[in-house]
């Protein structure tokens, strides 16, 4: 018998629905995509303090700080990037049986990833959210100086540089950080989970 024939999934008795009864709101994931540097963590930020306000209860899962633990064994080649999104789409999955609003902020540059998030966490829960910036803003905005590494090849593998980004081809709502402030984009991102939470 293999190892894998040896785990045997448990159904508990709570649920995502009975949870939501306690927090007063339906569970959902914001899946930000984008761009280093296209704003998402800025906005999670934000966008977290906002719902707190509104007293929805959140979650954050950011691209560097899951990588600084939970995905600390993983490089950036495109089949580590696609075991980062898998192990975060499985945590995602998990505090939304929480009847959490886990907002997720990872750049996550292709569609097929992508998918297989929304199909870990279910349709029903997961939005696609694109967080939309030109590379040339993104370049502008680099503080790290990571942009500046990739175009020397000193980075392998950077996303916009030396490795793909595939934008959403139908996201539930793309936010424009070329055009407004990272709180307009927050304030019109809060306003639409609002509608769709209670």
């Amino acid at each position: 018998m293999s190892e894998k024939h040896q785990i045997f999934r448990h159904d508990f008795k709570f649920s995502a629905e009975r949870n939501a009864t306690l927090t007063g709101h339906k569970p959902i994931v914001i899946w930000m995509s984008g761009l280093s540097g296209a704003g998402k963590s800025t906005i999670a930020d934000l966008l977290d303090q906002q719902l707190f306000g509104a007293g929805i209860h959140t979650c954050i899962l950011d691209g560097d700080n899951t990588r600084a633990g939970l995905c600390s064994d993983l490089g950036f080649d495109l089949a580590s990037r696609s075991e980062n999104i898998r192990r975060v789409a499985e945590v995602a999955k998990i505090l939304t049986h929480c009847g959490l609003v886990v907002i997720v902020s990872l750049i996550s540059p292709l569609r097929e990833d992508r998918e297989k998030a929304k199909y870990i966490i279910g349709a029903s829960l997961f939005r696609e959210i694109f967080i939309k910036a030109s590379l040339e803003t993104c370049i502008q905005r680099d503080v790290k100086g990571l942009y500046n590494q990739a175009m020397k090849g000193e980075i392998s593998a950077f996303t916009g540089i030396s490795s793909p980004y595939e934008p959403p081809e139908s996201a539930d709502i793309v936010i424009n950080t070329d055009v407004k402030s990272a709180e307009e984009c927050a304030a019109d991102l809060f306003q639409w989970i609002i509608k769709n939470i209670t």
